[in-house]
């Protein structure tokens, strides 16, 4: 396996899960709320992020399985999430003009870690935007990698989630003032709007070989 090639794949699932996890959510809101209170955080973390592992997974194999013999189809494929992916942008950049803030209240008694844990996965399971940004979009993205280069681009995205789950739980105490302030989220979606750009025009550009 070419190292650089893997690298690239990598680097590109990394950034692209990056850029379609970090924004304010009910499940990151979830994250946070849990990481202040300090309870159950690592039940919390993993679980969403293998939650996101397998649903990934899912995308990339069950595209690539179901349109690996059609280079046609991976291409239109293609295309479609680089559209996705620059609409998302767009909305990225919306928000950098007009920031939110990520606020967690932590009230409320201590519940059981399985309590807990059903209630991140309910969050996170009746979200549609999670199987259109895991199975779908990422799904495409990697769907479209070298045979041999999946698990590297899968790798990048499965340790984009956990990362992020992980510092929105553990960090929580030091990141609540900073997702507190709305420049904090504009710089966030600034670079967040560039990411995915830069992911859309590969993708865009050997969409467009079908023409």
């Amino acid at each position: 396996m070419d190292i650089s090639l893997a690298g690239t794949s990598f680097f590109t699932g990394l950034s692209l899960m990056l850029s379609l996890i970090v924004a304010i959510g009910a499940q990151n809101t979830f994250v946070l709320r849990q990481g202040l209170r300090r309870e159950h955080v690592l039940a919390v973390v993993l679980a969403c992020a293998v939650l996101d592992a397998l649903l990934m997974v899912l995308g990339v194999s069950g595209l690539a399985a179901s349109l690996g013999d059609s280079p046609r189809l991976l291409n239109g494929l293609g295309l479609v999430g680089a559209v996705v992916l620059a609409v998302y942008g767009v909305l990225a950049l919306r928000r950098a003009i007009a920031p939110q803030v990520l606020l967690a209240h932590t009230d409320g008694l201590p519940a059981p870690r399985g309590r807990v844990v059903m209630q991140v996965l309910s969050l996170s399971l009746l979200n549609p935007h999670v199987y259109l940004d895991t199975v779908v979009l990422v799904g495409a993205v990697g769907a479209r990698q070298p045979a041999g280069l999946q698990g590297a681009f899968l790798l990048g995205s499965c340790l984009a989630s956990l990362l992020w789950f992980a510092a929105l739980g553990f960090g929580a105490r030091l990141l609540t003032p900073l997702f507190a302030r709305p420049a904090a989220w504009r710089v966030l979606d600034l670079l967040v709007a560039a990411m995915m750009w830069a992911v859309a025009w590969p993708l865009a550009r050997q969409g467009l070989t079908l023409f």
